[in-house]
């Protein structure tokens, strides 16, 4: 009786459809699925179409909403990835001058293994923020660079559109903080606002490069003493992609973008691997010390992942052999973002950022050269907490990337690769940028920054200090996954200053890779 109830409420149904709206009408929805039906039939490359001709396109449907409906609907706060909603959130709303505090307390699991937490103080001091500031340039540099404690990280014209990139450096202006112009050269969209620049030199030394794509040292110098550019940053590696080129895709290779890059139309522009200025760490650092003096003597400095640690004590000993000392390092953590990465480079390739900070820190204060050397770390930094923790573990400063995509309106829609970034920052497409407001998200860059800072100063008063050097491993906690809680001086104990200097002091899990290690020889 269902059924037959079933069927004749659908003719029924149908025959009141052909009545209200007539045959005519019906043919246009009939005659084209009806032609859908036939192509899902006969084409050979989706089985499930052949299966289910016409409803079987749903399932692509669904497959291309996917992210957008867990990002809005399934995740929480706080497990999203890479970056949870209460950390979106809470950039959006410092970039937007909005309210950034929580009711009813923490979201997180205080209870749960590796959960973090900053040691305060029963006598908190009041810390300005300009008093936050780092000094870039050891003794060999004569024109040292005053820097905030957090800046842009390195994202190329290219990667971002020239409306991001122009709203960055606007902000970077107004805030008084650097703009690292990543790996793609300096286009005219970094310096149409003044905004301070870290000019990165990748190696397939885009805006400084001749046609065969070796490094220019006329060009270099050329655009280095500009009054804009405050450092110089040689790209090793990244931390997405460590031991992999950079990559621009076709989708979003313009001409304009080809002529700054002095490159060809038509095809990805993959960076090569390796550097071609320079084959070991003793010429590595002959090139920095080159690009210092080319440069006017700006500091210069280098950026890597952390991969084998015979390669970095190979460039600790060609420090120690040559006494040519960088200005800084940029660490980058393995978690770093990217346009475009091999999944397998994403996931699993190189050290993550705490374990490669502590690392680089070590062996530069066991080298008794850190006092010369600043560390810039990048990966995944957001909050103020995340700046405190990083510098308490051994950095001086941090760059964001994700942070300053979220201040200009990122969506984290993961379309980055593709030309067809929804927000305007990340895509070629007119259509697409041309509605990113420069003035408005220039704002919003200046924001996010400066109440970060703020809040870092708030921090660093709640601890009970004045200064973030005053910042150490033991005062960042960690609960172990015994549920006992320790600190990360317990975990990592630092080195001994000069430990490196004579063998008998030389740590004695650094022993093996240490003697492999050559300053002619990254092998």
């Amino acid at each position: 009786m269902k059924i037959r109830h079933f069927i004749i409420t659908i003719t029924v149904g149908v025959n009141l459809v052909f009545y209200l709206v007539g045959w005519y009408w019906i043919l246009w929805f009939s005659v084209p699925v009806l032609l859908l039906a036939i192509y899902d039939v006969f084409q050979k490359q989706h089985t499930i179409l052949n299966i289910y001709p016409v409803i079987g396109h749903l399932r692509y449907l669904f497959e291309n909403i996917r992210p957008e409906i867990q990002q809005y609907f399934v995740e929480s706060n706080i497990n999203g990835r890479p970056f949870n909603r209460e950390y979106r959130s809470l950039v959006y709303q410092r970039a937007k001058g909005e309210t950034d505090t929580r009711p009813f307390g923490t979201q997180f699991d205080v209870y749960r293994s590796s959960y973090e937490w900053i040691n305060h103080s029963l006598a908190p001091t009041k810390v300005a923020p300009q008093n936050l500031k780092v000094q870039f340039g050891n003794s060999a540099c004569s024109k040292p660079y005053i820097a905030s404690p957090l800046n842009i990280s390195a994202m190329s014209y290219g990667a971002l559109s020239k409306n991001a990139i122009m709203a960055l450096n606007k902000g970077a202006q107004e805030g008084g903080f650097a703009h690292n112009t990543g790996e793609g050269g300096l286009s005219p969209y970094h310096l149409k606002y003044g905004g301070d620049l870290i000019w990165q030199i990748g190696t397939g030394y885009f805006g400084c490069r001749n046609e065969l794509g070796n490094f220019d040292e006329k060009q270099f110098a050329e655009k280095a003493t500009l009054d804009a550019v405050k450092m110089i940053e040689v790209k090793l590696s990244q931390g997405a992609k460590p031991g992999h080129g950079g990559i621009l895709p076709s989708a979003k290779l313009t001409k304009e973008i080809a002529d700054i890059r002095n490159v060809a139309l038509g095809q990805d522009v993959i960076s090569p691997a390796a550097h071609s200025a320079f084959s070991s760490p003793k010429k590595l650092l002959q090139f920095i010390n080159k690009l210092r003096k080319l440069s006017g003597g700006k500091p210069v400095g280098f950026k890597l992942c952390i991969g084998s640690k015979i390669e970095f004590f190979a460039i600790a000993k060609a420090i120690a052999e040559t006494n040519i000392i960088p200005d800084f390092i940029t660490v980058d953590g393995s978690e770093g973002g990217t346009g475009a990465a091999p999944i397998e480079f994403t996931n699993a390739v190189g050290t993550p950022l705490v374990d490669a900070v502590i690392f680089v820190n070590d062996v530069l204060v066991a080298l008794d050269v850190r006092e010369e050397i600043k560390i810039i770390a990048s990966g995944k930094i957001i909050s103020a907490f995340h700046i405190a923790k990083i510098i308490a573990l051994g950095a001086d400063a941090v760059n964001s990337a994700r942070g300053m995509m979220f201040a200009l309106g990122c969506i984290q829609s993961r379309t980055c690769n593709t030309d067809k970034c929804p927000t305007g920052i990340a895509t070629q497409d007119p259509a697409r940028y041309r509605f990113l407001d420069v003035n408005d998200k220039s704002s919003r860059v200046k924001n996010y920054h400066n109440a970060t800072i703020d809040h870092l100063a708030e921090l660093i008063g709640a601890c009970g200090f004045d200064t973030l050097d005053d910042l150490k491993r033991e005062h960042i906690n960690k609960r172990e996954s015994n549920g006992h809680t320790t600190n990360y001086e317990r975990i990592y104990p630092s080195k001994l200053v000069g430990a490196l200097s004579k063998y008998e002091t030389i740590p004695h899990n650094w022993l093996e890779d240490w003697n492999k290690a050559s300053s002619d020889s990254w092998l």
